[in-house]
């Protein structure tokens, strides 16, 4: 039986952009299907009728939601090529654990830096540097957070790369100088094709982000 995978995103979606990564890494042949968020399809809201959000994978017309457990589906489904996730108990808790961390942190702060001024938006870029330098800390001098090859957690976090020029344009700071080393680190991921490949453009997100503050009314 032939596989058929079908991926609702839309392509500035860090969480989109996980699943992308994760079904490069493995291989794997699927039909992206880009959603319109504020017209969204009767497949997107038949698919993923709790939450109503991409990305949706649907796998043999089976839908599977939420970005991390997408990837972890993916790596025990087509667990032949690229492992993603470890072996050892531990280190997978670990790795699960940070990746949460990163769900909790990345999106909700980053959207404070360009949605909000002054005192919010000095809070907000603090949090945000205060927790990428712990998965700095985490990072230490591995190649990738994952060891030698790009696994779980590196697939977490990398696409919010593509969100950080517009984080910096509208909050006035650099990642860079605050936090060299991640900055290597996903220099070091850039240089794989299912990374490049998967993320847009930042000058792209940073339009897009101008857009969206437009129309919230957001100078």
């Amino acid at each position: 039986m032939a596989e058929e995978v079908v991926l609702l995103d839309f392509w500035a979606s860090p969480f989109g952009i996980r699943v992308r990564i994760a079904l490069a890494e493995k291989g794997i042949k699927y039909e992206n299907r880009e959603e319109d968020l504020r017209n969204k399809s009767a497949l997107l809201l038949q698919m993923n009728p709790v939450h109503k959000k991409i990305p949706v994978l649907i796998h043999n017309a089976k839908p599977i939601s939420e970005s991390l457990i997408q990837v972890q589906y993916i790596d025990e489904v087509w667990h032949d090529t690229a492992p993603l996730l470890p072996s050892d108990p531990y280190q997978k808790a670990n790795a699960r654990f940070w990746a949460d961390f990163v769900d909790k942190k990345m999106y909700e702060l980053g959207s404070k830096i360009w949605r909000t001024k002054g005192e919010e938006q000095a809070t907000a870029k603090k949090g945000f540097i205060e927790s990428l330098k712990l998965l700095e800390e985490q990072l230490g001098d591995k190649t990738y957070f994952g060891g030698e090859n790009l696994g779980y957690l590196d697939i977490a976090l990398v696409p919010f790369y593509c969100w950080f020029y517009a984080y910096e344009k509208c909050g006035d700071f650099s990642i860079e100088a605050e936090c060299p080393k991640l900055i290597a680190w996903v220099k070091r991921c850039m240089q794989k094709e299912s990374v490049a490949n998967s993320l847009p453009e930042q000058e792209k997100v940073y339009q897009l982000v101008l857009q969206a503050k437009k129309i919230l009314g957001i100078e």
